[in-house]
């Protein structure tokens, strides 16, 4: 376990595997998981919230960590335990033109103490050590709290925009109207 900030501890699990485990994935033990799975459903409440759209976080607001887990490209995972208990969690995403850190999640409780920057470096010291030249990160367009501290912490580089439409024709999400991109105001 690896000292951080403010005493806090980055893992890759609670499990009796000990650093044996470190960094990989496939090792998040069942205790980590459900708060884990907590940690998921609490950041599809917020966005649910930050957009005013309770379908985003639906009935089991936590549904995606397990797919998430599963997905090939995730290469390493850590938690972030404070006051002994999970607070936050990131992940490494690897492709082959580089890595994006997804998600960075801090527990509501636990924001604005450096967990997530804490997470963010662990991830870039990891694409580091893999050799990844471009490290990204993708805050929802609404999360201005995230994107701030992104920002601040160097992520101020545009690699790619990625613009949707919405087909439904439900009126269940008011769109904002003030992000503007090459002289085009945009929706987010």
């Amino acid at each position: 376990m690896a000292a951080d900030l403010d005493g806090q501890r980055l893992l890759t699990s609670r499990c009796p595997f000990g650093t044996a485990a470190a960094d990989h994935p496939d090792v998040v033990c069942s205790l980590d998981r459900g708060v884990v799975s907590g940690l998921f459903g609490e950041l599809a409440k917020h966005h649910a919230e930050i957009y005013g759209a309770p379908g985003i976080a639906g009935d089991d607001p936590g549904r995606g960590f397990e797919p998430y887990l599963a997905d090939p490209r995730l290469k390493h995972f850590w938690v972030a335990e404070a006051e002994g208990i999970v607070a936050g969690c990131a992940g490494l995403m690897v492709e082959p033109d580089g890595a994006m850190i997804e998600p960075v999640i801090v527990a509501s409780t636990h924001r604005r103490r450096n967990i997530g920057t804490a997470l963010i470096h662990r991830a870039e010291a990891q694409a580091k050590k893999d050799g990844i030249r471009f490290l990204s990160i993708k805050p929802v367009a609404r999360n201005i709290d995230a994107f701030r501290l992104y920002v601040a912490l160097g992520y101020d580089r545009v690699g790619e925009i990625e613009l949707f439409r919405d087909l439904s024709g439900s009126t269940e999400r008011e769109w904002k109207h003030n992000l503007v991109i090459h002289d085009h105001e945009l929706g987010y």
